[in-house]
């Protein structure tokens, strides 16, 4: 039997009005898959008070979806919910607000028991009615936590989503909590948000470390989605995908083309299947997002062929850089009419190409989708629009490990590979740093501070210290000279071996700022991180023919931390590290004294090691400057 989707709005009788029904963001069959996923009893109300516009229903929401996420079974309830059924014949008098709440404490305690989290979101505005609630729960043994939305009035009136404070100043309601009816603020709630100040998941954060401080959550790592690698494991099938493509049509890759086969093989783009067809090239593009998996697109009215991945899409997948293969005309026209295309690198065959899709490549709307520019002079921009006019689309089935035999494969590890390793390390939390540059001390400093923040909440926290490995501008320190100098770092025990994993991460690089921030944070998710340090001007470059940064250099933050599909990873924002001279060495920039602190940029770094000239005492580690100085030598010895 069907369920029937209640309306948004309905009529209603009764003395209830000037209510919005709120659509919960999981659906039924989300919870139900959550069920049982863990051990233990963990039935409980949590009750949110607070005034109208307060935040109570959004943060309650998004706590149900982590819930959900992680295997708990939950409902929410919603005050404007509630009074479209059960309490529909109540209106606002102080007697019938007792009843309201009354009603839903009864009906509360009855999830809490059944094993559910109950997440209540009502204004309640007496104490009296509230610790009758409370009584309610603990009269029969079942846990109720309270948590004070402290927003304030102020705040709340500014917000007025449903206008609901400008009827009441106009006198079109009466008896309106905190304009002509009193709300009186819990004097002992378990848990105070101040909603005003923090943001949802900050809030959302502080109620999760409450539940496990009381042991309501599983002590264990959230479960991490699984990894979708593109390799033919089996040596039989392998030996017949290759006897089989001498007679296929090729396409010859390119080094960068190579790098993005490695990151499909390995599952950091997990759940794609290969080179973007256009239905998801389309919602990368536009919506940032893999919003389903099927193979074609159809216009409005048309039936799809109704091919569909049968992998498991719980939620949208945060998908913010296409991954495409560009062909020429010429290879275009060659391919008309082929079913299985062979995919070669210096003429060996990597992957056979199964089911293709062309499709046109534009190449100028993409590069101002991607990187807000169509200049030439930024080098990945280049890049692309000196690329195919044609984009080659379908699934990969990888017959060998991408290897480059530069004495750095030991280092490229794959998230399944990363996983195992953290778990024969026995982490109970991993945090990664994405970097492309030479660490130095105030790098260091923000890794070490990291990890011990973690320590309040974890027993062995582990560092994935992961250098961006792909394709990077001409200027950039090469692989081979930066992976030396984390070495050295490592070495000189300026981060401990212990907690600090050093792998390559195979992405090329785009320098496409926030758009491309968020592609580095989600792919880790692969990897089994929780925790993601955010630098300072992410994937960013100076703007073309301008001293001036190309993207405003907090924006890879701030997006980062609103990006959709990344709710399973906690952004760690970046402190400035600065050189203190007074204490002669890298330390957290203090605007207080400012005047103490000396900014050693990366043009002045650069400098310093080509004119032989060491840095002062504290910046880096020794042997690591020797490493970077070495090459900037070598540089200029060569020119």
């Amino acid at each position: 039997m069907p369920i029937l989707k209640k309306p948004r709005y309905s009529s209603l009788s009764g003395q209830s009005t000037n209510i919005t029904y709120q659509e919960h963001t999981i659906s039924r069959e989300e919870r139900a898959a959550a069920v049982g996923k863990h051990e233990g009893f963990r039935g409980c109300t949590i009750w949110f008070t607070g005034l109208s516009g307060a935040g109570k229903t959004t943060i309650s929401f998004a706590l149900e979806r982590t819930l959900n996420k992680l295997g708990i079974p939950c409902y929410g309830l919603d005050g404007d919910n509630i009074r479209h059924g059960l309490c529909k014949n109540l209106g606002f008098s102080k007697e019938d607000r007792q009843e309201n709440i009354r009603r839903v404490a009864e009906v509360a305690k009855l999830f809490a028991d059944s094993g559910m989290i109950c997440l209540a979101a009502f204004i309640s505005p007496f104490q009296e009615d509230r610790l009758d609630a409370r009584k309610i729960h603990e009269s029969e043994n079942v846990k109720y936590i309270e948590v004070h939305v402290n927003t304030s009035l102020e705040v709340c009136e500014q917000r007025d989503p449903k206008q609901l404070y400008k009827k009441a100043r106009a006198g079109q309601i009466r008896g309106f909590t905190g304009i002509d009816s009193a709300y009186e603020p819990p004097e002992n709630a378990e848990i105070v948000l101040d909603a005003g100040k923090d943001g949802v998941q900050e809030c959302v954060q502080k109620v999760l470390d409450y539940l496990e401080s009381v042991g309501l959550l599983p002590e264990q790592i959230p479960e991490v989605p699984p990894v979708r690698e593109l390799f033919v494991n089996d040596d039989l099938a392998v030996a017949e995908l290759l006897k089989e493509s001498q007679d296929m049509k090729f396409v010859e890759l390119s080094k960068v083309d190579l790098q993005w086969l490695q990151v499909l093989a390995e599952g950091w783009a997990t759940p794609l299947t290969g080179f973007m067809r256009e239905r998801q090239y389309l919602q990368c593009m536009h919506f940032g997002q893999l919003l389903d998996l099927k193979n074609k697109v159809a216009f409005v009215g048309e039936k799809d062929d109704g091919k569909e991945d049968s992998w498991p899409l719980m939620e949208e997948i945060n998908q913010s850089i296409p991954i495409v293969l560009p062909i020429s005309d010429e290879i275009k026209a060659s391919l008309d009419g082929v079913k299985r295309i062979a995919l070669k690198y210096n003429g060996q065959i990597f992957a056979i190409l199964s089911d293709p899709e062309i499709f046109e490549h534009r190449k100028d709307e993409r590069v101002c989708r991607q990187f807000g520019t169509n200049d030439p002079r930024h080098p990945a921009v280049a890049q692309v629009l000196e690329s195919g006019n044609w984009l080659l689309g379908g699934d990969v089935a990888v017959v060998q490990k991408i290897q480059f035999n530069d004495g750095l494969d030991k280092y490229r590890k794959t998230p399944n590979e990363l996983r195992a390793i953290f778990q024969e390390k026995n982490a109970d939390a991993v945090f990664a740093f994405q970097l492309r540059n030479p660490i130095h001390n105030g790098h260091a400093l923000l890794m070490r501070d990291t990890r011990e923040k973690l320590l309040a909440k974890h027993k062995n926290p582990i560092l994935l210290l992961h250098p961006l490995g792909g394709w990077t501008k001409d200027d950039d320190v090469p692989l081979d000279v930066r992976i030396k100098q984390h070495e050295a770092v490592i070495a000189e025990r300026v981060l401990d071996s212990e907690w600090t994993v050093l792998s390559i991460f195979p992405s090329p690089m785009m320098y496409a700022g926030p758009t491309e921030v968020q592609w580095h944070a989600r792919s880790r998710i692969a990897a089994g991180i929780q925790h993601y340090i955010v630098g300072r001007d992410p994937a960013g470059i100076q703007k073309p023919g301008s001293p001036d940064a190309l993207y405003e250099t907090t924006h890879g933050a701030k997006v980062l931390s609103m990006a959709p599909g990344l709710s399973a990873l906690h952004i760690l924002p970046f402190r400035v590290a600065a050189y203190d001279k007074t204490s002669k060495k890298m330390t957290f920039f203090d605007p207080s004294r400012k005047e103490d602190f000396e900014n050693i940029s990366g043009t002045k770094m650069r400098g310093l090691a080509r004119s032989g000239e060491t840095p002062p005492d504290g910046f880096m580690a020794p042997t690591a400057w020797e490493v970077l100085a070495s090459y900037y030598k070598s540089l200029q010895n060569s020119n």
